[in-house]
């Protein structure tokens, strides 16, 4: 009784078939074989990356973040219940 058999996920199958239609099944496998494959080629850019390539980018983010921005924050007094 714990185990199902075959013949219980094949009524599974048809059920999900008729529920979601073969369409939407064959664009549900190709988009997570698409995601899948994205995440694998992400993985293999994302080793370590010489550091001529790396440089430019550390100057540029330096130079960007200590140019001097104008002035956003808003000063407040914070007064406790007495």
């Amino acid at each position: 009784m714990g185990t199902f058999s075959i013949w219980h996920w094949l009524i599974v199958l048809l059920i999900v078939v008729m529920v979601f239609g073969t369409k939407k099944l064959r664009n549900l496998g190709s988009d997570m074989g698409g995601a899948v494959k994205g995440f694998k080629d992400g993985m293999k850019e994302g080793g370590v990356k010489p550091e001529d390539e790396t440089a430019p980018v550390a100057a540029q983010v330096t130079a960007s973040t200590t140019a001097p921005a104008e002035k956003t924050t808003i000063d407040v007094e914070a007064k406790t219940k007495s």
